[in-house]
């Protein structure tokens, strides 16, 4: 099964990259962007009997900063591949 973990920083939290990608968005002449914030996606194939608790865990202790990130999981159907 594929997970994905979408990790994001808190509201309130500065956002430099976020703010470099506005910046840089109008500078390329696109306007009407008033805001930009900026995550990281961890995709991970994992068994099925992985649970929902220990993919909370994973976050928690590793993938994301608990003090100015919060995250949200995503369990994703791997199509089934046709016989060759």
């Amino acid at each position: 099964m594929k997970i994905r973990i979408y990790v994001t920083l808190k509201a309130g939290v500065l956002d430099p990259q976020g703010k470099a990608i506005q910046h840089a968005l109008e500078g390329l002449g696109f306007a009407g962007v008033h805001d930009a914030r900026a995550g990281k996606l961890i995709e991970l194939e994992v068994d099925d009997s992985v649970t929902d608790t220990q993919l909370d865990d994973m976050c928690r202790k590793l993938l994301a900063n608990m003090v100015i990130e919060n995250y949200r999981i995503e369990r994703v159907a791997v199509p089934e591949r046709a016989p060759a």
